[in-house]
Order: structure tokens, then C-alpha cells, then sequence
């Protein structure tokens, strides 16, 4: 502290002393109370008008200059009071905001006052008032100067998508200069982020995610065969235009001063009409191609899948997991946003009952269809999640939205192109795990008519057709096999012959939870199969013996909605507890039967899962109107106008047992390693890719074990005719037209 310097309370406080009592400091944000005698003396000559030596000659007799110098120490180290030069330069407010933004406020204010920023306008945007809101910010100001040197560039344009941004960021990055991004059109304006060449995101990281938020603009564009945005209407006021002109220049005096705040890397969004704003985080993508590494998606599915040993941490939901649904809440909600999230959104679906905990997420890709009707799909076939509170079933929507995305192709995929038959014995023939039977092929063209798009029978697969392959590991054999791509991600190259589906594909806290869970689903739709197109009688747990207080309410609720409830025990030959949960309509004209399943090596768990899936499900039949079936997938739409348990008798329970023991475990590895003995003891191999995407994090796998069924009509010889023979459900294997003619659509 130079003596020459005024000491005093910090410009944006102001002090008020009540005698005996205290010393408050009144800031914008609050009040701070200094107590004690000696500190009531200090504060009235802590007025900025004394430097240090005039201060301690002024002091009081009974405050002794020891006791003074102890006082002013701890008062600088909280941070309230400073110190202030002979003559300086700014407005009094404007120091005073500065020192409250916790800078030296002469530096600052010398910072902007010598800094230079060039602005830039992209198409055909007028920069005018976001220069005139520069100026009146007292900062230097250039106006398209082409290669002109800059502290800051500020870039006005019409859409954060423009092309010609795209050059503007490949400049600023060679000349390692800040920019700041200005949309002050529209009716809603955006401000920000600014970026930093080398540190943080760049335009393609932003625009990445920007043009996946923007579906119905691509598609329309590619069908027109243009590129970039397309072209909005010309609409504002001038306030509007002003408002973003002035945040952009507070931002642009902030960042030149020195200031820095997380909403640097953020859209700043105000929504002129209802005065909402916004903001939405702009991530540095880690495989961008233009500021990262865009072979780490390969390299990673050309890694070995290893598991470690994983303490379970959460078991007091619907499964067992690595960690609380709250801490993975937290972990990943920045990935939702409607501008630059993975996912638009998540909200709570208020029809039915209280404790149905349904929640819909983001746009679920594996649903999607070609044209109008993906886009359509992408509004109506959202994501679910369910849960036996509000909390899980949050999450469970939030996971399987970016599950959903992480199986999404997008281009930096591992892959090989080649012919089934120049790979050899390393490739998974498309037979092997997609199951259809040679008249199923023999007849898709009719059976395709009838059904929905998901039902759809392929092509049969040609050999001899190259195609892409993608390495997925073997945890039986220890190597990679190699599986079509267009098997193994949403919306991959394909040919006619190979689907993908969301059948084994898992999210998690961990890789061991991810496994846990895809392994589970498969296990899950494999029983589900063999018990629905055999149509066997199955026994029914004693739901009234659980002591389980949720399964108590929800059987209430079900009473209270006018329908009937009941589980049934579907544990096949993998000895794995696999629940369905059906409930029918008792007061009605129709039945509307409906069903949920679950498994889980803990049945009560398994039962859990049953029933939160039926309750996720519910809403969209529960009060449905002549006028909402057409919306409705054929085959739902004849099963909800058709079925009875008079018709379809297999539904009701042949008997009621008790629900089996279970000795709990601990570990996560140890659970998946169990189901592996189990699958490979059938005969059956596992295999396990990692799916999991650099820009979020969550661990995403999806299992397949070739012979195991789908519950959507899979037809092919194998398991779905052995095992029900081998368990005693039915004498002989079924023959083809005797299965159960009615698709599962679920």
C-alpha cells in the first residue's frame, strides 16, 4: 500500500454507523454488520479522503494505532476497503461497478478505455445500434476494417448457423483473437459466447449442436438441396435490436476489463415478448474436428470392454447403480437445453395418476421415420422415464434420452467396409441376432402393409454385398467380432437387410451399470418372447404378500382408475426374475390392456421395474378419444380395440406363488459376470459395445447376444420353439402358424 493513496471503504459500499451497535455496509446485493467499538471509530475515517498516514494521525486517542493497523489488515483481507489515487479517470458509478465486480476499478477502467474491438457483420444484418451501445461503453470501436488487430472481435449476424461464420472462426483462430457472437434480430436476441481460440469451444462445437436442435430445417434444406440456415423472417423493433446492442457491449467491457464469469461461455437468449431469459452452455465438443480429436469415438470401440469392480451405491429405486439418481441429475442436466443441449428438455407427463412418475425427454431417434413422418415422430415418440418417485423417473428420461443420442450414427464411428464373405469367421452373420424366419421374408411385402414401421420385415441379406462393419467385443472370446453398422447405430448406412433397434442398449453411472442394465433388457425381451407368440399360461406373483408399501399404492390407484392389476412370473431358462405387469380396463366398453415389463436378479426389484414400466405407458391410453386413434400404432391401435382376457387368455395367471428369495450382492462386475456364466452355459455369446460419446460422458453400451430374441415379431428357428419345450410349458415346439399372430408393440 503506497502512502499516497486514499484509503477508504470500497466504492459500491456504503457504510452507516449506528453508535453501540454496529457498522453496516450497504451493497446491491446485501448488508454486511461490522460489530465492536473500535471498528465504529475506524469507519468514519474510512471515507476516501485520507491516505494512510493522515488516517493513523487521526485517530482517536482510544483507538491505538496497533489496534488500527489489526483492524484495517482484516478489513483488506474481506475485501472492503481499497485504496484510491489522486486523480481518476471514469464516471464514480462506473468505478464503483467495477470494484463490486471484484477488480481494481482504475485498471479497468483503463483497460477498456484502451482497448480495441472491431465489429463484423455477417449477412445482411445491420451492426449499427450493437456499435452505437459499443461507443456509449466508452470502448474503441472499428466497423468491418478487414484484417484489422483487435483485443476483441464482436460479430453481429441474422443465425448462429450463417456459413459465413464458419471462415470468421478459422480467422480468429489463426490470429488466436477473442470474438464475441451478437444475433440482435429476431424476437428473441442472443448474446454470446465468446470464444477463445484455444481454450474452450469453438463455432463448429456450437453449431454441432445448434443444427441437431434443428431437424425439420435440415431435413427441409437437404430435400431442396441447399445447405446452411434457412432464411427467417425479417421481424424486430427497434428496443429489440438496442437490448441485445447494449448487453453485447456490457459483455464486450466486461471481458476487455478483465472480468470472467461462466456466462462467457454461454447464450445469453431473451425472449422480447414474455422478458424471459435464458441462458444455454456452449461445450467444446472433445471429438470436434476442428478444435479436438476426432478419432476418439474409434478408438474407442477398437478398445477391449473391461469392467472393474463397482460397489453398488443405489439400490433403493428400480435397480441396482454406481451412483444416486441425484448425483447423475447433476452430473448431466447441463446436456439439456433447447438451443445446445443433447437434449431439448424434460417434463413430467401430468396425465393419470399422481404416482404413475412418467417423465418425457428430448427426441427419441430409435422411433424415427423417413420425411414428415421422423419429424413428427420427433415430437410425438419422445423418450420416456419411469421410477418409483418423481426423482428417478427424471432421471430415467434424462439417461435414455442420451442413450438414444449416444447410439445415434454420427459419422466418426469405427468401421470396415466389406463383404460378409471376405470378412470370415470374425463377423456375426445379420441371421444370427436380427432372427426373422425365411417365410417372414418370403411374405414382408404384405405383412409390411399392415404393420407399423418398427415391425418391418428386411430384405434378406446378401452375402456378397459390401458393406460397413463395425468391431464390437466378444467378452466370451476375448476379441472383436464385427456386426453391420447399420445394426448397431440409429440412422448408420445400411442396406435394406439390416435394422437397428434399441434392444441391449444401456445407460449408466458407470460401464458396469450400463452392462448390468443392457444385459437385463435383453434377458428381459428374450422371456418376454418366448412366453408371448407360444402363448403359455405363466403363474402370477401374490402381489398382497410383498409388504412392498409402492406396490400397495399403485394397486389402490389402478382400483381407483377403474382396472384390474396383475403380475405374472415370465423366468425363463436363465433363471433371471422377468415380471410383466397387465392390467385391463373393468368399467368400460373395451378392456385396453396394457403391459409393463422388468427383470432384475432381485425379483422384487424385477416386479418394481413391471410396474413403473406399465405406469409410464399408461397415460397415453388412460381417457383416449376416437380422435386420438389414428395417432396410434396400428398393431396398439387393433389390440386396444380388440383384446380381452376372454380372447387372449394366456394373459391371466395360471397360478399364484410367492415371489422367490434373493441373497443381495454388492458388486456391479460381479452381477454381469454371473449372467455371463448363465449365457454361456445356454451356449450363447456375449458381446458388448461401448457407445459411450466424448461430449457427454454417461456410459453407453449396447449389448447383443446372437439366438436371444427381440419381443417384435422375430421369427427364425431357434430359442423362441426350443426352450419352452425344455422348460415344460408346452410339449412340442410350435409350429410357425401357430404362434401368436398379434406383433408385441410395446
Amino acid at each position: 500500500m503506497q502512502t499516497h493513496e486514499r484509503i477508504g471503504f470500497k466504492r459500491h459500499l456504503r457504510p452507516e454507523i449506528v453508535p453501540g451497535e454496529a457498522v453496516y455496509l450497504f451493497a446491491e446485493g446485501g448488508v454486511t454488520a461490522l460489530q465492536g467499538p473500535r471498528v465504529e471509530l475506524l469507519a468514519s475515517l474510512l471515507d476516501g479522503s485520507r491516505d494512510v498516514p493522515a488516517l493513523f494521525r487521526d485517530l482517536p486517542d482510544d483507538l491505538p494505532p496497533e489496534q488500527a493497523g489489526r483492524l484495517l489488515a482484516r478489513l483488506g483481507a474481506a475485501g472492503l476497503i481499497g485504496t484510491r489515487a489522486g486523480e481518476e479517470p471514469g464516471d464514480p458509478a462506473a468505478l464503483a461497478y467495477w470494484e463490486a465486480a471484484g477488480l481494481d476499478a482504475v485498471e479497468a477502467v483503463r483497460d477498456t478505455r484502451g482497448a480495441r474491438v472491431r465489429v463484423r457483420s455477417v449477412g445482411d444484418t445491420a451492426p449499427e445500434r450493437v456499435v452505437s451501445a459499443l461507443r456509449r461503453a466508452e470502448l474503441d470501436v472499428t466497423v468491418d476494417a478487414a484484417g484489422a488487430a483487435a483485443d476483441l472481435s464482436v460479430v453481429v449476424c441474422p443465425d448462429y448457423l450463417a456459413p459465413e461464420l464458419e471462415a470468421v472462426d478459422a480467422e480468429q483462430r489463426r490470429a488466436g483473437r477473442p470474438w464475441l457472437l451478437v444475433k440482435p434480430t429476431g424476437a428473441q436476441v442472443w448474446v454470446g459466447p465468446i470464444f477463445t481460440p484455444g481454450n474452450g469451444a469453438c463455432w463448429r462445437c456450437l453449431a454441432t449442436r445448434l443444427a441437431a436442435n434443428r431437424p425439420a430445417e435440415a431435413h427441409v434444406q437437404a430435400s431442396r438441396g441447399r445447405s446452411g440456415p434457412v432464411a427467417r423472417p425479417d421481424l424486430g423493433l427497434h428496443p429489440v435490436a438496442s437490448s441485445a446492442g447494449e448487453v453485447a457491449a456490457l459483455e464486450a467491457a466486461k471481458w476487455l476489463a478483465g472480468y470472467r464469469h461462466r456466462g462467457q461461455r454461454e447464450i445469453w437468449a431473451f425472449d422480447t415478448f414474455e422478458l424471459k431469459v435464458s441462458h444455454h452452455r456452449v461445450q467444446a465438443l472433445p471429438h470436434c474436428p476442428t478444435c479436438g480429436d476426432p478419432g476418439l469415438t474409434r478408438r474407442r470401440a477398437l478398445r477391449p470392454v473391461t469392467l472393474e469392480s463397482r460397489v453398488k451405491r443405489s439400490v433403493d429405486g428400480g435397480g441396482h447403480r454406481a451412483a444416486s439418481p441425484q448425483e447423475v441429475l447433476d452430473r448431466y442436466r447441463h446436456l439439456v437445453s433447447p438451443v445446445t443441449g443433447v437434449i431439448r428438455d424434460i417434463q413430467r407427463d401430468t396425465r393419470g395418476h399422481e404416482l404413475f412418475n412418467s417423465y418425457r425427454s428430448g427426441t427419441n431417434v430409435a422411433a424415427a421415420a423417413p420425411g414428415i413422418d421422423g419429424l413428427r415422430s420427433t415430437v410425438r415418440c419422445d423418450n420416456g422415464g419411469k421410477g418409483v418417485t418423481p426423482l428417478h423417473a427424471e432421471v430415467s428420461a434424462l439417461c435414455e434420452a442420451l442413450e438414444r443420442y449416444s447410439g445415434t450414427h454420427h459419422g466418426d464411428e469405427a468401421t470396415v467396409r466389406a463383404s460378409f464373405r471376405a470378412l470370415g469367421a470374425e463377423a456375426v452373420h445379420p441371421d444370427a441376432f436380427q432372427l426373422y424366419h425365411p417365410h417372414q421374408f418370403a411374405n414382408r411385402a404384405t405383412w409390411n402393409a399392415e404393420h407399423a414401421s418398427f415391425q418391418h420385415v428386411p430384405e434378406p441379406f446378401d452375402e456378397g454385398a459390401e458393406l460397413d462393419w463395425t468391431p464390437v467385443w466378444s467378452m466370451t472370446r476375448r476379441c472383436h467380432r464385427l456386426l453391420p453398422t447399420g445394426s448397431l447405430y440409429y440412422g448408420a448406412p445400411a442396406p435394406a437387410s439390416i435394422t437397428a433397434d434399441s434392444n441391449g442398449c444401456a445407460a449408466g453411472s458407470s460401464r458396469e451399470d450400463a452392462v448390468l442394465q443392457g444385459l437385463l433388457e435383453v434377458i428381459e425381451r428374450d422371456a418376454v418372447a418366448l412366453w408371448w407368440y407360444n402363448r403359455t399360461p405363466m403363474p402370477g406373483f401374490d402381489l398382497a404378500a410383498l409388504g412392498d408399501p409402492l406396490v400397495d399404492e399403485l394397486r389402490e390407484a389402478y382400483r381407483e382408475l377403474g382396472r384390474e392389476l396383475w403380475v405374472l412370473d415370465l423366468t425363463a431358462d436363465l433363471a433371471v426374475p422377468v415380471a410383466v405387469a397387465i392390467t385391463r380396463r373393468i368399467d368400460g366398453p373395451r378392456e385396453d390392456i396394457m403391459f409393463g415389463f422388468g427383470a432384475h436378479l432381485d425379483p422384487r426389484l424385477a416386479v418394481r421395474r413391471a410396474l413403473t414400466e406399465l405406469n409410464q405407458a399408461m397415460p397415453s391410453v388412460l381417457g383416449l378419444r376416437e380422435r386420438d386413434w389414428s395417432g396410434l400404432d396400428v398393431d396398439l391401435r387393433r389390440w386396444l380395440r380388440t383384446a380381452t382376457v376372454a380372447n387372449q387368455p394366456y394373459l391371466l395367471p395360471s397360478s399364484v406363488r410367492p415371489l422367490p428369495g434373493y441373497l443381495p450382492t454388492k458388486d456391479l462386475r460381479a452381477d454381469v459376470r454371473l449372467l455371463q456364466e448363465r449365457l454361456e452355459d445356454a451356449g450363447l455369446e456375449l458381446l458388448v459395445l461401448d457407445q459411450t460419446r466424448p461430449d457427454v460422458g454417461l456410459a453407453v453400451v449396447k449389448v447383443i447376444v446372437p439366438g436371444m430374441r427381440h419381443f417384435w415379431s422375430r421369427l427364425a428357428p431357434g430359442r423362441l420353439y426350443d426352450v419352452p419345450v425344455h422348460l415344460g410349458r408346452i410339449e412340442r415346439p410350435a409350429a410357425l402358424d401357430e404362434l401368436n399372430p398379434v406383433p408385441m408393440f410395446m
